[in-house]
């Protein structure tokens, strides 16, 4: 059976650029959906921390926002894509994707569609009116329910929708978070630092999945080098989502000198999106963005913020975002079954 290493930051906490101490651990959206995605494929997944001790789940990514039940999210970035022509266009930040009710476009459309208009046209308002929201930093409720949007939308109608949306995402994180804690891998992991040679040879790739945490114990881990030159050895799939690229950071020089990862392709979490973060504001000692591009990698961002994009150069697979999660397990599972039938 095709064995998996699930690679989990244990921190609970990061140093701040001032010294101060703040809550981190892994994102459950990105942790939890890999996991399942890589279980129903029929793989092995072994959760694996550095030192054995079980994960925490980051506060920050518990918030609503970064769940999304799958509909809205669909919906609206579809509606985000008429945004302009030219993706390079389009600079969608955390604040507008949280704080405009954005995520209630395809509620707010059913409520159009409830009043005769067809699925088309109702795209087509919501489109109209959350690319005037976006441009004007306006909540979606006071455009649908300003004069001349639709007679069949009044505020408190909008504004039930919004609410309902929040509602559904907070109780979305509350699933995932309680999903993953009855996971046996997640209560007791084992200890990276306790396998031989021989048990890490053993595994057919290795995922890690983001959050801050892995800055803090995945980024310069002599355990994780390991993994890392026993894998890259043989070619196996080496994946990692969001800030879980800062493993990459661990692995050791070729013997010509250069970084193991040198001039590979790559993406991660970037300085923009950090900028956007709590932590990003409050001040983070470093970013991982620029810390591989330091290292020697060829940096491959997205034409958007916040928007799914997955680099993958030969056996290196990453995703730059929570947005990304669906997308980079995807090209794991692709890895490995072409491993696989490669194999036979």
């Amino acid at each position: 059976m095709t064995r998996i290493a699930y690679l989990v930051s244990s921190a609970s906490e990061i140093t701040l650029a001032d010294g101060s101490a703040h809550p981190t651990g892994y994102f459950a959206e990105e942790a939890v959906k890999p996991y399942d995605r890589f279980v129903a494929a029929g793989f092995d997944v072994a959760v694996v921390t550095p030192d054995g001790r079980p994960p925490t789940a980051d506060p920050y990514g518990l918030r609503w926002y970064f769940h999304y039940p799958d509909e809205d999210k669909d919906y609206l970035d579809s509606v985000v894509r008429t945004f302009a022509n030219d993706p390079d266009d389009i600079r969608f930040t955390l604040h507008q994707n949280t704080e405009l009710g954005l995520a209630a476009a395809r509620r707010i459309a059913a409520i159009l569609q409830a009043g005769g208009l067809d699925p088309a046209a109702a795209h087509a308002a919501v489109s109209r009116a959350a690319k005037i929201a976006w441009r004007e930093d306006r909540p979606l409720v006071d455009v649908v329910s300003s004069d001349g949007f639709s007679p069949t939308v009044n505020r408190a109608e909008a504004q039930a929708a919004v609410d309902a949306q929040r509602q559904d995402s907070e109780a979305l994180a509350a699933e995932r978070h309680n999903r993953l804690q009855s996971i046996e891998g997640f209560r007791r992991p084992l200890d990276l630092s306790s396998l031989s040679d021989e048990q890490l040879a053993a595994f057919d790739a290795v995922f890690a999945p983001g959050g801050h945490g892995p800055m803090v114990d995945l980024a310069d881990d002599p355990d994780v080098a390991r993994l890392l030159t026993t894998l890259q050895g043989k070619q196996a799939p080496i994946a990692a989502l969001c800030h879980g690229p800062a493993l990459l950071l661990s692995a050791p020089e070729r013997p010509d000198g250069q970084w193991l990862f040198d001039g590979y392709r790559m993406t991660c979490f970037t300085d923009e999106e950090e900028n956007q973060t709590e932590p990003g504001r409050l001040g983070l000692p470093w970013y991982v963005d620029t810390a591989l591009k330091n290292a020697g990698a060829v940096f491959d961002d997205g034409p958007a913020a916040w928007a799914s994009h997955v680099v993958v150069d030969r056996n290196l697979i990453t995703g730059q975002n929570p947005g990304s999660t669906e997308a980079v397990a995807a090209a794991v599972v692709r890895a490995l079954r072409g491993t696989t039938a490669k194999a036979a």
